[in-house]
C-alpha cells in the first residue's frame, strides 16, 4: 500500500498564526499569546494540525470541482454528512458519526433544510488518509509582544500608554509574535482514498447499510475480500489531484491582517513510498543560529535506506530566494545518489505529482 510520505516548511518571518487565547501576565488586561511548546531547551511556538486542516479544508473550498460535505450541528455537537461517496472531504479527512437518540436530534434530522441528509442508522466512523503533523517551529524563540489601542483617533500606541498623548477611554491590549521557520510531517494513505470499508471495526466501519446500498446502486468495485468498496481510478485521482492544488496555494492563519504570512509551504520534499515510513523525518533542523538547514547526509542516508520502497521521483518543491545558498549542495547531492528527482516551485511539483498519480495507478492499490 503506497503513501505519499514527507515534510514541509513554512516560512513565518513575523507570525502569530496559531492563538491560545487570553493570558495572565502582560502589562494590559487584554493579551492573545502564542501556541507554544515549553521544553528545558526552550519555548517552540506551533500551529496544531487541527488548524492546518481547517485551513485546508478552507482552501480546498475553492479547488474547481471540489465537493464539500454539508455539515449538521445539534446543540454542541457537529458532524459532516459521512458519506465519502458522495463528498470529497468526507473521503480523504475522515470523520465519525452516530445517530442520537434524543428526540430534539431526532426533531433536527427530520426538518426540511436536512431533507437532502444521508441517513445515518448506526454508528460509522473514518480513519482519515491523511495525515498530518503538528508544524512546530524547528527552534526555540522568544515570542515578541506587541502593543495596540482600540481608538478612533490618530494616536501613537506607545504615547498613550505612556501617558505622552492624551485619548479618551483606551482600551490598550497586547498580542505575541515570533519569526521562525515550522516544520511538519504529512502522509496520505492512496490506498485508502476512495476506498471505504465496512468492517466491524472503529475507523473502519466507513459503511452503514444506507450508504452500502449508495456503493451498489453506483456500481462501485467490491474489493479487500468483499470487506469495502472503492471508486473508479479516475475519480480517487481527481481527489487527490485536488488536495495537492490545496496544499500549493494553501491560505490561513490567525492575526493576518497584521502578520500576514503566506502559508504554503516555501519548500517540502516528499515521495511515494509502498509504507507509511518517514524517511525524510530529519533532513531539515536548525543551524547554530536557529536558522533552517538541509542536512545532506540525512536526505542521501534516508534515501539510501529505503530506497527499496521508494516508488516514485523525489518530490522538492523549492521557492526561489528561500535557502538559495543550500540549493546547489542539495542539488549536486542528489544527483549523486543517482535517485530520479524533481525540483521546482512548490506549486509546479504538486501538479507533477498529480500527472504522475495518473501514470502510474498501480499506486492506489
Amino acid at each position: 500500500m503506497a503513501h505519499v510520505n514527507g515534510v514541509w516548511l513554512i516560512d513565518a518571518p513575523a507570525s502569530a498564526l496559531n492563538n491560545q487565547g487570553g493570558v495572565e501576565g502582560g502589562r494590559t488586561n487584554n493579551v492573545v499569546a502564542v501556541k507554544s511548546i515549553r521544553t528545558r531547551a526552550g519555548t517552540y511556538p506551533y500551529v496544531s494540525a487541527q488548524a492546518f486542516r481547517y485551513w485546508l479544508r478552507e482552501t480546498l473550498s475553492s479547488v474547481p470541482g471540489w465537493k464539500a460535505a454539508p455539515i449538521f450541528r445539534e446543540k454542541k455537537i457537529a458532524y459532516t454528512d459521512s458519506n465519502p461517496i458522495e463528498w470529497w472531504d468526507d473521503d480523504l479527512f475522515g470523520y465519525m458519526r452516530a445517530a442520537s437518540q434524543r428526540e430534539d436530534a431526532k426533531q433536527a434530522r427530520e426538518s426540511e433544510e436536512r431533507k437532502d441528509e444521508t441517513p445515518t442508522n448506526t454508528e460509522i466512523t473514518r480513519v482519515s488518509p491523511l495525515h498530518v503533523g503538528t508544524l512546530v517551529s524547528i527552534a526555540p524563540v522568544n515570542a515578541t509582544r506587541d502593543f495596540g489601542v482600540m481608538s478612533r483617533q490618530d494616536a501613537d500606541v506607545g504615547e498613550v500608554l505612556a501617558g505622552h498623548k492624551a485619548e479618551p477611554n483606551p482600551v490598550p491590549h497586547e498580542h505575541e509574535f515570533y519569526k521562525t521557520t515550522l516544520k511538519g510531517l504529512f502522509d496520505l494513505d492512496l490506498h485508502a482514498c476512495g476506498t471505504f470499508w465496512r468492517r466491524y471495526r472503529t475507523g473502519y466501519r466507513n459503511l452503514d447499510d444506507t450508504r452500502i446500498q449508495i456503493a451498489e446502486d453506483r456500481g462501485l468495485e467490491l474489493v479487500e475480500n468483499g470487506e469495502a468498496y472503492r471508486l473508479p481510478t479516475e475519480q480517487r485521482v481527481q481527489r487527490v489531484a485536488a488536495l495537492f492544488s490545496a496544499l500549493a496555494q494553501l491560505d490561513g492563519g490567525a492575526k493576518q491582517a497584521l502578520h500576514y504570512t503566506p502559508v504554503a509551504p516555501s519548500f517540502f520534499i516528499a515521495a511515494v513510498m509502498k509504507g507509511g515510513v518517514a524517511p525524510f523525518q530529519h533532513c531539515v533542523g536548525p543551524d547554530d543560529r536557529g536558522e533552517p538547514l538541509i542536512s545532506i547526509e540525512a536526505l542521501t542516508d534516508g534515501i539510501a535506506v529505503w530506497r527499496d520502497q521508494v516508488l516514485s521521483p523525489v518530490y522538492l518543491g523549492w521557492k526561489r530566494g528561500y535557502l538559495e545558498g543550500q540549493r546547489p549542495a542539495v542539488v549536486e547531492a542528489l544527483k549523486a545518489t543517482g535517485v530520479d528527482f524533481e525540483l521546482d516551485d512548490p506549486r509546479r511539483v504538486f501538479e507533477k505529482m498529480a500527472r504522475d498519480l495518473r501514470e502510474h495507478p498501480e499506486w492506489l492499490e
